[in-house]
């Protein structure tokens, strides 16, 4: 019988009780018990992560030095995308524009509006791609990786060895001449020339031209140093006649920006906006509506006529 009770229904042998105090002085410590406050703490042990900081305290901000290289590649993104999109600098390698522009100018060129249809406008100053032969023979730069580099994402003006910058003198549709010793004639409009261009330039310099209908999608470039430019005169043997197509225009110089005193906007000049000056071209839209309408009020007036025979 004592075998049997003992393996069996027998009470369990008593083991000895943990003291109170041990206990409370747990709960107590790990925040843990029925009267814990969570705000004390989310953690057993009142830590946050790896970090071991307590939960609810401020992190520690990141080194400046390991911020630096995210912040560099931030800033040369948006300078690759200010000079794809918005605008770029460019410098001026030559007298061809002086006294508007001196050579080692920088100016800001406006490269936003193409995207949204503008096209070059007369007396605006542009930047253009080489269209064919214009620079042949001319010293070609030699940029080192760096400048190139630089120049690439815009914090320098553009190394292309192919860019020109001359004035608009006409856009497509326009005629335009200069005969020896006289004014750029301009649809029938004489141009006062005397604000922009160099001072002892001649309109014409030493190469009278036209009369030169420019074709529609191009326009005809004279820099305002009339003396020493090779413009659209002196290209009238190559394709196109010595116009550049609108398609290699980069966009418009608005502002020289180095050196600071010579601080200055590219405004268009008041002669390009005297009276009548677009006349010949105003006047094309209306006769090709004229020519458009006339067989329709033919077919009327046919219509009119066969009804009045008919009752």
């Amino acid at each position: 019988m004592a075998v049997g009770a003992r393996s069996g229904h027998d009470e369990p042998e008593e083991r000895p009780e943990r003291p109170a105090e041990s206990s409370v002085a747990m709960r107590d410590d790990s925040g843990d018990g029925p009267d814990a406050d969570p705000a004390d703490g989310a953690g057993r042990d009142g830590r946050d992560g790896e970090n071991g900081e307590a939960d609810g305290a401020p992190k520690k901000p990141r080194s400046f030095w390991k911020e630096l290289p995210l912040l560099i590649g931030i800033a040369l993104l948006l300078a690759l995308l200010i000079k794809t999109f918005l605008v770029q600098a460019f410098s001026i390698p030559s007298d061809s524009m002086m006294n508007t522009l001196q050579r080692g100018d920088r100016v800001l060129v406006d490269k936003l509006t193409p995207w949204f249809g503008s096209e070059p406008e007369r007396g605006e100053v542009v930047v253009f791609h080489d269209p064919g032969g214009w620079l042949e023979g001319e010293p070609t730069p030699d940029p080192n990786v760096l400048q190139e580099f630089l120049s690439f994402i815009g914090l320098m003006p553009s190394a292309e060895e192919k860019d020109l910058i001359k004035r608009v003198i006409a856009v497509g549709g326009d005629t335009v001449s200069c005969k020896e010793g006289g004014k750029v004639v301009l649809n029938g409009k004489a141009l006062d020339e005397t604000s922009y261009i160099a001072p002892g330039s001649s309109p014409c310099g030493d190469k009278p031209f036209g009369p030169i209908t420019i074709p529609d999608g191009s326009i005809w470039v004279m820099g305002d140093n009339r003396q020493n430019s090779l413009d659209s005169r002196y290209h009238q043997n190559l394709a196109g006649g010595g116009t550049v197509p609108n398609d290699q225009v980069v966009g418009r110089a608005v502002f020289v920006a180095w050196p600071v005193t010579r601080w200055s906007t590219l405004p268009v000049p008041e002669t390009f906006d005297q009276p009548g000056l677009s006349q010949a071209l105003a006047v094309a839209p209306g006769a090709a509506g004229l020519a458009g309408a006339l067989p329709l009020v033919l077919w009327r007036r046919k219509r009119l006529t066969s009804r009045h025979t008919a009752e």
